[in-house]
């Protein structure tokens, strides 16, 4: 039985080695195409990445460029309104206010100083001093 097993052996050899030939070949040609797609996945990869990039680059550039502009006009604006309420005084008091710095003998439109409107403002409660002084500030009239 050795013998028998032996010749059937040697005789399926050419055979074994021509199918693992064969499928050797296979192996070799399916890798040859994975590789070939790799590369064809990798190169089309490759040009979006820098199509997204080139596109970044131009989208930021004048996006950027159009944010400055805003910026500056912005703080043109906001450099002009303080400039505008730095000058901007308000000019008229209530009549209550206006009253009261009269009887004192003081003009309503003129600069007045904190002991004068404490001599004025001597008859009055703690929370009506309050309320004037807080309105001749906002008049820009106290000094």
């Amino acid at each position: 039985m050795d013998q028998e097993s032996t010749t059937n052996t040697t005789s399926d050899t050419p055979t074994l080695a021509g199918r693992l030939a064969q499928a050797t070949q296979a192996l070799a040609d399916a890798l040859s195409n994975l590789n070939g797609q790799f590369a064809s996945i990798h190169a089309k990869i490759d040009r979006i990445v820098a199509a997204v990039d080139d596109g970044e680059l131009q989208a930021s550039t004048q996006g950027s460029t159009a944010l400055h502009h805003k910026v500056a006009e912005l703080e043109k604006a906001n450099q002009d309104l303080k400039a505008q309420s730095a000058t901007a005084r308000r000019k008229t008091l209530s009549p209550m206010v206006t009253a009261l710095l009269a009887k004192e003998g003081v003009e309503g439109d003129a600069l007045i100083e904190t002991p004068v409107v404490e001599k004025a403002l001597a008859g009055l409660s703690i929370e009506q001093r309050i309320a004037v002084k807080a309105e001749l500030a906002r008049a820009g009239i106290l000094v």
